[in-house]
């Protein structure tokens, strides 16, 4: 392809591909593949392990540079469902009114993949002494997978950029830290027998309520514990703990033999996730004592800290003229991406308010001024010899 569309065009056409997570997003991918298959524009199509979705990794430019530098513009590609009945209008055609973009996934955050695609296909790759990288990714709405799944398979391969914006919808805020996320199970096993006869049996549901207590318990510790950088989260100046889902028994009749609870945990930055995760599997080994059980972290993302000497924030702050931190209480690709090196800034247009809901939207005024923030991005840490 070689012929650019204007940026309402081309997130027009994302927000035509139904890339919700439940589907393979390989229609989508192939469409930007096929969008940024130019002159100087290199691309790795990192399949999922099960082969049925793709990480994109596109370098413009350069490798390397000298002295290192560059610049990541980051995005997931999937969305969440747009099953809701509330939608006036249908979520995969985009629209315009009052301002505002509306579709799934305009803000949230296909607006971002159109800005980062055209601003990395307008450059003069010739002009770049820095490498130009984008870096789009599977199931980040469940999970933060596809960011995990190249950060460990990246790790010591080579050299990337050190300073990464991560386009979620902040309203054009600068945010430099936001919460991890901690996934977990337990699967307590019982034996099934007739209820005439509970003594053939082993009910595996009554420990569960032991463990919600312990459970109830833990997070109220938690709730009281110091915390590192607690002072930018003051609505929940803590790691969240949620009792999620309980599952067990098959009918009144029958003794339970399994039951299965599921917890999330959401920890501030600054904390390791390790020391997390043996605590918890310390509650849950005391609260069930000799049952038999299965602990199981069923997802992990970490938190997101980002220095306030980082070159990547004074450069987008001075451009927007912030002064105050900015935190989120959800995670994002930055979590995973940090651990390769990178500086990660989390900013772009629209509203998180508007993403996950009927009608999302994405106000046209913010899209056009992310347009040229990003293109002094690109300026700064790709062209320039400093």
């Amino acid at each position: 392809m070689t012929n650019l569309l204007s940026n309402r065009d081309l997130l027009a056409r994302l927000i035509g591909f139904d890339s919700t997570s439940q589907n393979s997003n390989r229609p989508i991918a192939d469409f930007i593949c096929d969008y940024l298959d130019l002159p100087g524009v290199t691309v790795e199509r990192q399949a999922s392990p099960d082969d049925e979705k793709l990480n994109l990794i596109f370098n413009v430019g350069p490798p390397d540079g000298p002295g290192g530098g560059g610049l990541v513009l980051s995005g997931h590609m999937d969305t969440v469902p747009a099953d809701e009945p509330e939608w006036t209008t249908d979520p995969y055609t985009m629209t315009e009114s009052d301002g505002h973009y509306f579709g799934r996934g305009v803000c949230d955050m296909k607006g971002f993949l159109a800005l980062a695609m055209n601003a990395s296909a307008s450059v003069r790759t010739e002009e770049l002494r820095h490498p130009l990288m984008l870096i789009f990714t599977y199931d980040e709405e469940i999970g933060i997978l596809g960011s995990k799944h190249l950060a460990r398979s990246y790790e010591g391969r080579r050299r990337l950029p050190t300073a990464a914006i991560i386009g979620e919808p902040t309203s054009l805020k600068v945010v430099r830290m936001h919460k991890g996320f901690l996934g977990f199970k337990v699967v307590i096993f019982g034996k099934s027998a007739h209820s005439g006869y509970p003594h053939l049996g082993r009910n595996a549901i009554e420990p569960a309520g032991t463990l919600i207590q312990a459970l109830k318990q833990f997070r109220s510790g938690l709730e009281s514990d110091s915390a590192p950088n607690s002072e930018f989260f003051p609505e929940v100046p803590f790691a969240a703990l949620n009792i999620g889902t309980i599952f067990g028994g098959a009918a009144p009749n029958i003794v339970p033999d399994r039951c299965e609870v599921t917890c999330s945990l959401r920890t501030l930055p600054g904390t390791d996730t390790q020391p997390v995760i043996d605590r918890v599997r310390d509650v849950v080994e005391q609260a069930l004592g000799e049952s038999e059980f299965e602990f199981v972290v069923t997802n992990q993302s970490p938190p997101l800290l980002l220095e306030t000497d980082a070159k990547i924030y004074g450069m987008l702050t001075e451009q927007i003229g912030q002064t105050s931190t900015h935190s989120a209480s959800y995670a994002t690709d930055g979590g995973w991406l940090q651990t390769l090196g990178m500086q990660c800034a989390v900013f772009g247009p629209g509203n998180i308010e508007a993403a996950h809901r009927p009608n999302e939207s994405l106000p046209i005024a913010e899209f056009v001024e992310c347009e040229s923030i990003v293109e002094r991005a690109i300026h700064v840490f790709c062209r320039s010899t400093s």
